[in-house]
């Protein structure tokens, strides 16, 4: 996998978890990051995570835009009043070409946080020096 394509992650938690006591364990360095089922602070961290949480892999951007929409579509009824994210499939499209990360988050019903993210991998445009989480798994 070493051509440029996004690695497809969510995340919904009680936004309690975001600062369990502050964010230390969405930081890499922390013991608790791999294991920790909150998001990352950067949304490059992702590529971190372990090869589980990736929920797609995307090489071409209409499948990433695709699947962007959908999990918003699935996850419509969880958005409260206004908040309610409007895809704009041509922003995504341009975005995932240009192999840029598409990171969304919102407060949702019942003190939750929604995140819904496309992550650029190989390379990653601002964390360069990570390895595709699949590529690290299969040499591990």
């Amino acid at each position: 996998m070493s051509t440029r394509h996004h690695h497809a992650y969510v995340w919904l938690g009680h936004g309690s978890v975001l600062t369990k006591p502050g964010d230390a364990h969405r930081r890499p360095g922390h013991a608790e990051f791999r294991s920790a089922q909150v998001m990352p602070l950067e949304c490059a961290d992702w590529l971190l995570k372990p090869v589980d949480r990736i929920l797609g892999t995307f090489h071409v951007p209409d499948e990433g835009a695709d699947w962007y929409a959908s999990q918003l579509a699935v996850h419509a009824g969880l958005f409260v009043g206004t908040c309610a994210p409007s895809p704009d499939r041509e922003d995504h499209l341009r975005a995932l070409a240009a192999g840029e990360d598409i990171v969304g988050g919102w407060w949702v019903g019942g003190e939750r946080f929604l995140s819904v993210n496309l992550v650029a991998c190989s390379p990653h445009r601002v964390r360069t020096q990570y390895v595709c989480p699949r590529l690290s798994h299969d040499h591990q």
